[in-house]
């Protein structure tokens, strides 16, 4: 039996914002200058990942490129996303509400791309057709840690240039020398596309733990190298985290590509599922059950392979196909192999907790929305007495059972 209660808690992280992100991006754009003609045309890259107000910053950046006399597009950066389709990534891009009604510049989706000087590079690289015939570039990036790999620089712009303006190919191409493409060839080949595509300037976008915008920065392309890594620092300052090290089992509501580009933060769980790559330490995770996939991950189930157990309901909404390119594309295979797939949320707990050598009475139970939202969580009874000292917890009463007596979880909420 499952009859064990969950408490509410609440996290306090620095709750850093910005009340009018759009106005805000208007400031930092005003005083730019780029060396362009009247009539330019200016490719906006706009990526995979669920940020917040995406769409508002599109826009503004869109109204900023048409007051100066410019002719903007929008390409979708990205590369295994979207089933590394065209179709495919447009329709990602809509699902943030990326559309040419609402942001006013139509979408140039394609997988076409030209090859660049690599100049002594050990790999190629290759820049989005559209993107390289335009007249100047503009990436617009969220900044944080990486799933795959730690450095300098990690998810960002640089990234961004090299990763999401090669498209797929460029992808393929820098994950076939795996973590070592990841660490040692973004910036190089980011630098590249830089120099021979007319990237001109970046918007990087840090957010805080509740996935509010905190900080938006108008950097020149010159300045990537420089300001890039001050914002990630920010950034890992204001990530979310767990409560706890030291869990049995760990509950995660929903998952997908909009969480995270593994479906799950690898740093907030502590697994990375790279071979030769090690585990965080800190994080002592005994099981992982997934219970839904979210409806912008499209069906692609990237980072399953991280869980011990998924749900029925997540097994039916995947699409592998799109899952295996994504998977392939990167060499991490780990992280889309198929757990144990549990019929009811109810049989997922419990083969959670036997594979963690607990009963419900004696295990250190914590539940989360997703890797994301951190701010309320539910924990068990066995995890209250660790967070008695700690600051920025509050331990709330609302109380809810493990499990309902349909065999689901009980809302969230």
């Amino acid at each position: 039996m499952l009859d064990v209660k969950l408490t509410m808690i609440r996290q306090e992280f620095e709750s850093k914002k910005l009340d009018d992100v759009g106005r805000h991006l208007e400031q930092e754009l005003e005083g730019v200058q780029l060396d362009l003609k009247p009539g330019a045309s200016v490719a906006i890259a706009v990526g995979s990942r669920g940020i917040s107000n995406l769409e508002e910053i599109v826009h503004s950046t869109v109204k900023w490129v048409v007051g100066q006399g410019w002719k903007p597009f929008i390409i979708p950066a990205m590369g295994s996303h979207g089933g590394a389709t065209p179709e495919g990534q447009q329709a990602v891009l809509e699902h943030y509400g990326i559309t040419e009604v609402n942001v006013g510049a139509p979408i140039l989706s394609s997988l076409e791309v030209v090859e660049l000087p690599s100049e002594g590079l050990a790999n190629k690289v290759y820049m989005d057709k559209h993107a390289y015939e335009a007249d100047g570039v503009i990436a617009i990036n969220r900044i944080k840690p990486h799933t795959d790999f730690h450095g300098t620089f990690e998810s960002g712009l640089m990234k961004m240039c090299a990763i999401g303006l090669g498209k797929h190919k460029q992808a393929l191409e820098i994950h076939r020398f795996g973590v070592t493409g990841l660490k040692e060839m973004i910036v190089p080949t980011a630098r590249q596309i830089i120099k021979h595509g007319r990237v001109m300037l970046g918007i990087g976008i840090v957010e805080n733990a509740s996935k509010e915008t905190a900080i938006i920065k108008v950097l020149r392309a010159h300045e990537f190298e420089k300001e890039e890594p001050k914002l990630l620092e920010q950034a890992k300052r204001l990530m979310p985290r767990l409560p706890v090290d030291q869990i049995d089992v760990l509950i995660i509501d929903e998952f997908g590509k909009d969480i995270s580009g593994v479906g799950l933060d690898p740093n907030i769980i502590g697994r990375i599922g790279i071979r030769g790559e090690l585990d965080l330490e800190k994080l002592q995770i005994s099981s992982i059950l997934l219970t839904d996939l979210t409806e912008g991950s499209q069906g692609n189930a990237l980072g399953m392979g991280l869980a011990d157990v998924i749900t029925r309901r997540v097994y039916n909404k995947i699409d592998f196909k799109a899952t295996y390119e994504n998977a392939v594309t990167s060499g991490f295979l780990q992280r889309a192999k198929l757990p144990i797939v549990a019929e009811t949320d109810s049989e997922g707990i419990s083969y959670a907790l036997r594979a963690a050598c607990r009963s419900p009475e004696n295990a250190r139970i914590v539940r989360i929305k997703n890797t994301l939202s951190l701010g309320a969580l539910y924990v068990s009874d066995l995890v209250l007495p660790d967070l008695e000292y700690q600051t920025g917890i509050e331990v709330t009463d609302r109380r809810i059972p493990l499990v309902q007596e349909d065999g689901c979880l009980p809302p969230f909420d």
